[in-house]
């Protein structure tokens, strides 16, 4: 009879430990669903961020063999004709100014269809390109100042 009783004790004890462990894997799995889907975000932010990294990357050209930056860095450059005359008319009229100025200002200084925004892009490309290359500063507005 003794042995029945430790038997059926036994049996619940382990009923129960089982039970527990049944718990405790669904909350490890739960857990390593949690880290798989982190893992896969963490993955794609990197991709984003290498993509950004290329993207800003200095567009260069092949001159006399040796590769060069098409708008060079401002340290890197004796002067501003290093600069194409596009990038030295967009720098000019931004000189010129008394202030900060919006693209759309130097759109019109530079004759372009200032009315549809899509024609503007480009030229804030542009600008931007000369604020990433130390040539202008882009203040957190969207608008444009020369660089002493």
């Amino acid at each position: 009879m003794q042995e029945r009783q430790w038997i059926t004790t036994r049996r619940g004890e382990l009923d129960s430990l089982a039970e527990q462990l049944t718990k405790q894997l669904q909350e490890v799995q739960v857990e390593r669903d949690e880290l798989a889907i982190a893992e896969r975000v963490l993955n794609r932010l990197a991709e984003q961020a290498q993509a950004d990294a290329e993207a800003v990357a200095p567009v260069s050209a092949k001159v006399a063999g040796r590769a060069v930056l098409l708008i060079p860095h401002r340290s890197d450059a004796a002067d501003e004709d290093a600069l194409p005359g596009d990038y030295r008319k967009i720098l000019a009229i931004v000189r010129e100014a008394d202030g900060p100025v919006q693209v759309r200002v130097v759109g019109e200084r530079l004759g372009l269809e200032t009315s549809v925004r899509g024609k503007l892009e480009p030229l804030r490309a542009k600008m931007t390109k000369l604020a990433d290359r130390g040539w202008l500063h882009k203040r957190p507005d969207g608008r444009f100042t020369a660089r002493p």
